[in-house]
């Protein structure tokens, strides 16, 4: 089984809806470790969920590109 590479401030879309509306299937990561935290962007509700759970239910991750330093430098 592979480990999906997930980042903070990625926003996934799960298989299963977050209770709160039908369509609420979009969620913010904000914690990556064994577990990883993740926020409903309809509700802003957290919850922790074990990182082999939730990769099981991703359908989708958008990734947030690269942001630049304030110097112009890329990190390079």
């Amino acid at each position: 089984m592979n480990i999906i590479k997930l980042c903070e401030n990625d926003i996934i879309t799960l298989r299963k809806n977050h209770p709160c509306e039908k369509k609420a299937y979009d969620f913010k990561v904000l914690m990556v470790g064994s577990d990883i935290k993740i926020q409903c962007v309809k509700c802003l509700r957290t919850v922790i969920v074990p990182r082999i759970k939730l990769e099981k239910n991703i359908r989708l991750i958008n990734s947030e590109p690269p942001h630049k330093s304030a110097f112009g430098t890329d990190g390079k």
